[in-house]
C-alpha cells in the first residue's frame, strides 16, 4: 500500500511542477514550545512601548488610512 501512496504523491508533485510550481520549505515558530507565549507577550510589550513613544506614529497611520480611503473612492 505504501508504494501506491508514494506513486500518487509523486504523480501529484510532478503535476504541480509541470504547472510551473515548485516546492518550498517554510520554517515557522513552534507554538508548542515552553516559553513561546511569554516571548510573544514580551515582544508585544516592546512594540507597544515603542509605538507609545513615537509621537508621530498616529499622524502617519491616519494619513496612510486616508490615502487608502482615497484610493478606494477612485
Amino acid at each position: 500500500m505504501a508504494a501506491s501512496v508514494n506513486k500518487r504523491v509523486q504523480k501529484h508533485r510532478e503535476a504541480l511542477r509541470a504547472s510551473g510550481l515548485r516546492p518550498v520549505q517554510i520554517w515557522v515558530p513552534d507554538t508548542r514550545q515552553p516559553g513561546f507565549e511569554a516571548e510573544c507577550r514580551r515582544q508585544s510589550q516592546v512594540v507597544a512601548a515603542a509605538d507609545a513613544a513615537d509621537n508621530g506614529l498616529g499622524t502617519f497611520l491616519d494619513a496612510a488610512l486616508s490615502d487608502l480611503d482615497d484610493e478606494a473612492d477612485r
